[in-house]
């Protein structure tokens, strides 16, 4: 879903329309999971944490400014909570190996695939880049990186894909 089309649900969103806050989470939802799948590196975290920023994308539609990247506002919600909540954490973190995610849209064993191949950076451009189009030039806006730098992770991290993959 391009930035056009979320910037156009949020308008709606913020006039009250909660059908289109549904279409928003269903065109949404697989890639923020993903994208905070990277921070939590559990289902039911991550399934907690999505109902948090679907909540503060709701309550918090104020403060949004239409016309401007709708994608990267979702996405720096979901980013800011999942600091929060991680420092929250921070001396308890336990992450348990046996939660899999059982969704359907989501494919699980080839997310646990590229876990095992990339770094957390890695795999969050990768994510950014590829299930969300966005460009290197957002993602390190997003991310707080210089465009250089997401480029070289992104083509380090594609190689090392492709090696794997090779190898199989």
């Amino acid at each position: 879903m391009n930035g056009t089309n979320i910037d156009s649900l949020l308008r709606k969103i913020a006039q009250g329309d909660n059908k289109a806050f549904e279409t928003l989470y269903i065109r949404t939802s697989r890639g923020v999971y993903a994208f905070l799948y990277g921070y939590f590196h559990s289902h039911a975290d991550t399934e907690d944490a999505m109902q948090t920023v679907y909540l503060k994308v709701k309550t918090g539609i104020g403060s949004y400014r239409a016309g401007t990247n709708g994608r990267a506002w979702l996405l720096q919600i979901a980013k800011n909570h999942a600091l929060n909540e991680l420092a929250k954490r921070k001396n308890t973190v336990s992450i348990d190996e046996t939660d899999i995610p059982v969704r359907e849209s989501f494919d699980e064993g080839f997310t646990s695939e590229l876990r095992k191949i990339l770094t957390e950076e890695e795999y969050q451009i990768v994510t950014l880049h590829v299930l969300w189009r966005y460009k290197h030039r957002e993602i390190a806006e997003m991310l707080s990186y210089p465009t250089g730098t997401v480029t070289s992770k992104y083509k380090r991290a594609i190689e090392k894909l492709k090696a794997r993959f090779k190898e199989e």
